[in-house]
């Protein structure tokens, strides 16, 4: 394999300026530059990354934690992350947990022992949990999102879920709707108990009843919004809308509807959240809360490397704010009448 000592042999410079035209530290003349580019093809020269990574104590690296989930809106975060990191030179690795408690602390550990410049965590089910690996590591940045309070000093980036459940419960009011039930996610997740706090603020503003009948707490995938629609159904009567705490429990409750001859949105009327890429794709089309999933990763990425490059030391809470999407799963009663 070349090294520099190579090129600058070949290209009759010193290794020093071989060092700056390939790490581009320093003004090199556009002669002397491509001397050094051409011996570096002939020679099919590549940079050792360790070698950088050692005198620069930076590896262009991030971690990425997630937890494993059929969720597309996973992945559509994913993208903006990968997409920033790419962008700015950074390579991104990526570990799923599978909500595994050990599993995390593990992959935590590797990352660690990898030398990555940065954390980014995306695991709810370690909130309020103490991590002492980054206590042990307090020069690594850390970003969390989608995540309730925490014992460990990080910058947080958030969807406001408690105004996209207000406005998502607001909407189906503003459409005429009285009866109105609500499928949560798992209420000891901080994003789906806020969403049920807006569910109810937006009640209880219009002066409307919360019929805990109507309630069901589920676990933001498909089945889970299936099941409750069944166990809704078997409660005695439907409200005339539900709002859903996230698409794929709204998918469900569709199917279920559907399986049962309850039309959507003549006879139940839904919203969700999230606004996944398939949302407007389902039938009928699903009025939901769009969540600015890319700008989310890119924010993530931003806000890391604004660690690194030591432009903030205070931890920053930085909340994206949710926006109504309205399509074809809701019926106007309003304008029907």
């Amino acid at each position: 394999m070349a090294t520099m000592k190579d090129l600058a042999k070949l290209a009759g410079v010193s290794t020093s300026t071989v060092s700056h035209v390939i790490n581009k530290t320093r003004f090199v003349s556009d002669e002397i530059a491509e001397r050094v580019n051409k011996a570096a093809q002939e020679l099919n020269y590549a940079p050792s990354a360790l070698a950088r990574s050692l005198k620069m104590n930076r590896t262009k690296t991030i971690g990425m934690l997630m937890t494993t989930s059929t969720n597309p809106f996973f992945g559509e975060v994913v993208k903006g992350v990968e997409r920033n990191c790419y962008q700015q030179g950074y390579n991104l690795i990526l570990c799923n947990t599978e909500g595994d408690h050990e599993r995390m602390k593990a992959s935590i550990n590797t990352l660690l022992q990898k030398r990555v410049d940065g954390i980014i965590l995306m695991c709810s089910t370690l909130v309020g949990e103490r991590i002492d690996e980054f206590e042990r590591y307090p020069d690594i940045p850390v970003v969390v999102m989608d995540w309730g309070p925490m014992l460990f000093s990080s910058d947080k980036i958030q969807d406001n879920s408690l105004f996209g459940g207000y406005i998502a419960t607001k909407h189906l009011i503003e459409c005429g709707h009285k009866h109105i039930g609500c499928i949560t996610g798992p209420l000891h997740h901080h994003q789906a108990q806020m969403r049920y706090e807006g569910y109810k603020r937006a009640l209880r503003e219009a002066k409307l009843e919360i019929n805990p009948d109507w309630v069901v707490e589920s676990d933001f995938e498909c089945q889970g919004g299936y099941d409750s629609f069944n166990k809704l159904l078997k409660s005695g009567s439907l409200p005339s809308a539900i709002f859903v705490g996230n698409d794929m429990m709204a998918m469900g409750v569709i199917n279920a509807a559907n399986e049962n001859n309850v039309s959507v949105p003549d006879d139940l009327s839904i919203i969700g959240y999230d606004d996944i890429h398939i949302a407007k794709f389902m039938s009928p089309a699903l009025t939901t809360i769009h969540q600015p999933k890319f700008r989310l990763g890119k924010s993530a990425v931003d806000t890391l490397l604004k660690k690194l490059n030591k432009q903030s030391n205070k931890p920053e809470i930085i909340q994206l704010e949710p926006t109504l999407t309205i399509r074809k799963s809701v019926k106007n009663v309003v304008t029907a009448e």
